[in-house]
């Protein structure tokens, strides 16, 4: 039997709502999860991306990710990943840094065995998702799981088709252990387990679910099972407003709710009477909340409604459609290539377009 954790979308170093405090809080839900593996004693832990929240850590996100890893190390726990939508980066990746250092495997289309259970990694992109699984090499492990970082169907805002990826595959797959959609779940696709493991922490308001890890078994057949941890509780309080209420009547709903040390989210509905979002913060505060956010729904029902199309993992795939709107010039169309090549590197891609531009001068171009 082998035992697995899948984790991902850690999002270390996230100073949610500019809090120091909050990244405290991304980096023990993390530590909770290594607790789990070195108990557990389990074969890998395996991260579906986004081990990072920014592709420019700070010293203490990656001071952080280390000590943790330094953990599992030490227990002869490998730490298996792959490179996600927030963290990646033009060239060198940290979770390299991080393998360089001993500390982490950055997996691919050569299958990493754990015993009968052959791993393969897909980082996010967001194009040629076909083409790249197809790259996976053959093996002879009974059992066989990918690793990906994006938006699959048949989960919410699914940017791509499960079954299409699969088709694509040169190898049949027991399991997709996926990343990316903050909300967990389970389901199959054509006889193939699919699941996100969640987000480890909320890193938006809507993440009202508890947090946590999915273990992933196969004893001889692949089971998933969902455990959840203890990450600082966020209050979610409406307030409906009647006619010629306001702050007091604030103040009365707020604290009939547990707020201590809590991240307090207040929603503003109905009429009421104007309340300045300061004043809510400080009654929340003077009960204890860590800090509070206000959302005032009366406000934002006369805002206009956006007509654009929403997406959550592929800013490139936004970016082409709305590109694909206007008329550029060859060289404006070129210099975009130049840096949103994947393939570009961060230090030379001023100089590529610097060059490109005093190309267009030296021919007259504008």
């Amino acid at each position: 039997m082998v035992r697995v954790i899948h984790t991902g979308d850690t999002h270390l170093g996230y100073r949610q709502y500019h809090s120091g405090t909050r990244a405290a809080d991304f980096q023990a839900a993390f530590d909770q999860v290594v607790d789990a593996a070195i108990t557990m004693e389990v074969d890998a832990v395996i991260h579906a991306g986004d081990l990072f929240h920014d592709r420019r850590p700070d010293i203490d996100a990656l001071v952080g990710a280390i000590g943790s890893l330094e953990r599992l190390a030490a227990a002869a726990i490998p730490f298996l990943a792959i490179v996600g939508n927030h963290e990646a980066r033009h060239d060198t990746q940290w979770l390299d840094l991080l393998a360089r250092l001993g500390l982490a495997e950055r997996l691919g289309p050569t299958p990493r065995h754990l015993g009968e259970l052959a791993v393969y990694g897909l980082d996010h992109r967001s194009r040629d998702l076909a083409g790249a699984v197809g790259a996976c090499e053959p093996t002879d492990a009974p059992r066989r799981a990918l690793v990906a970082h994006g938006l699959f169907s048949p989960f919410a805002h699914a940017q791509v088709e499960t079954t299409a990826l699969l088709e694509a595959a040169p190898i049949d797959l027991d399991v997709l252990l996926l990343g990316d959609n903050h909300v967990p779940g389970i389901e199959t696709v054509e006889g193939v387990w699919v699941t996100y493991c969640g987000s480890t922490e909320r890193v938006s308001a809507s993440e009202v679910a508890p947090r946590g890890y999915n273990v992933v078994t196969t004893d001889p057949d692949v089971e998933i099972h969902r455990r959840t941890i203890e990450t600082r509780p966020f209050a979610f309080i409406e307030v409906p407003l009647a006619s010629g209420e306001g702050l007091e009547r604030v103040t009365e709903v707020v604290a009939s709710h547990p707020v201590a040390d809590a991240v307090v989210v207040v929603e503003l509905t109905g009429a009421g009477s104007p309340v300045a979002p300061a004043a809510i913060e400080e009654v929340a505060e003077a009960a204890g909340a860590l800090l509070t956010r206000v959302v005032d729904r009366r406000a934002l029902s006369e805002r206009p409604t956006s007509t654009e199309p929403v997406t959550f993992a592929d800013p490139d795939a936004a970016v082409d459609a709305a590109l694909a709107q206007r008329e550029l010039s060859a060289q404006t169309a070129a210099i975009d290539g130049v840096i949103r090549d994947g393939t570009v590197p961060d230090t030379t891609v001023r100089e590529r377009v610097s060059r490109m531009l005093s190309e267009d001068d030296a021919d007259g171009g504008s």
